[in-house]
C-alpha cells in the first residue's frame, strides 16, 4: 500500500504551495516542468520546505486542508520545525 505524503513548496516569489501526493520526486518534477497546477507554473523553481507522511489518502486529504487553513505565520512556524 503506497505512503501519501503531506508537502510544502516555497515557491521563487516566497509563496507556499500544499499538496498531497504517493510520489514527491515525480510530482516535484512536473511541478518544476510547470505541468503539476496552474499555481506553481509560473512561480517555478520550487523547493520542498516540508513534508508529512501518511498510511492512507484520506488522513493526508484531511491534513492538506488543515494545514491550508493555516495562515502564513503558522505555515512558517510548522516548516521551521521541520529539519533542513
Amino acid at each position: 500500500m503506497a505512503q501519501w505524503i503531506l508537502y510544502i513548496l516555497e515557491c521563487s516569489d516566497g509563496s507556499l504551495y500544499t499538496g498531497i501526493t504517493t510520489d514527491l520526486n515525480q510530482r516535484l518534477e512536473r511541478h518544476k516542468q510547470g505541468k503539476a497546477c496552474r499555481y506553481t507554473s509560473s512561480r517555478r523553481p520550487l523547493k520542498v520546505v516540508y513534508r508529512e507522511i501518511f498510511k492512507n489518502e484520506s488522513s493526508a486529504r484531511k491534513r492538506e486542508i488543515a494545514v491550508k487553513k493555516l495562515s502564513r505565520a503558522n505555515k512558517l512556524k510548522l516548516i521551521s520545525n521541520f529539519p533542513s
